[in-house]
């Protein structure tokens, strides 16, 4: 079976300073992966190459289906009411339908009609779901989607997310710094550290998990990224 995503050699500098360095990746069709590490290691990079947002980088990044994204800010546009930004682009006549299906997906089927500005942070990112899978992405790219909202806000989001990708089943890249996030959602943990993966941890435990269920692998991710839980604690 063809990846979904592969990449080879992928080389990524700005001026002298290396920001990845030689990644190799390939993400299967349906996986849903995660990238950890701290911040400036290059995580929103290799997401915006993947995106086709930076075409300036050595090696190869290859995705031979269709690509939607969902970043930590919603962008949507304030004078466009809701369904109209989720059919932004769709070019087809019954868009305000497909829109009013793709937001009752997310439980927003009430908010068609509203403007952006008067939802919620937790809505507003729904909406910002609901954008990227209406379009049926064979890979879907989520930039710390959940980084700007509260905790409990963020618990829902994560419940909606693995909802979404059980019914649609996208290869999913998740980008974030949230160690639990990663091992509750993923099926494969990535560390990416100055510029380069340095540690693979596979999650091969039935969904929905707790997080009891992670608590040995979270101290290894955790040592990957150079903390030390014991001193932290």
């Amino acid at each position: 079976m063809a990846s979904a995503v592969s990449i080879k050699g992928l080389r990524k500098a700005f001026g002298p300073r290396t920001v990845l360095d030689g990644i190799d990746l390939e993400i299967a069709p349906g996986e849903l992966v995660a990238l950890l590490g701290r911040s400036g290691c290059g995580k929103s990079t290799l997401l915006r190459i993947l995106a086709g947002l930076d075409s300036e980088f050595d090696g190869t990044a290859t995705v031979p289906g269709t690509v939607s994204v969902a970043f930590q800010q919603p962008r949507l546009l304030p004078w466009r009411k809701v369904w109209r930004n989720i059919a932004l682009g769709l070019h087809r006549p019954d868009g305000r339908e497909v829109a009013l299906k793709a937001l009752a997906e997310v439980r927003l089927q009430d908010h068609a009609d509203a403007w952006p500005l008067t939802l919620s942070g937790g809505e507003a990112q729904r909406v910002s779901l609901a954008r990227a899978l209406v379009r049926e992405p064979d890979v879907l790219l989520l930039d710390e989607p959940f980084g700007a909202l509260d905790a409990l806000t963020r618990l829902a989001m994560h419940h909606l997310v693995e909802d979404l990708w059980t019914r649609h089943q996208p290869a999913v890249l998740l980008v974030t710094h949230d160690v639990d996030e990663a091992l509750l959602l993923a099926d494969r943990v990535l560390v990416l550290d100055e510029g380069r993966i340095v540690a693979t941890h596979h999650v091969d435990l039935p969904r929905p998990r707790r997080r009891a269920s992670v608590v040995e692998q979270r101290t290894r991710v955790l040592a990957d990224l150079g903390v030390d839980v014991e001193t932290a604690a």
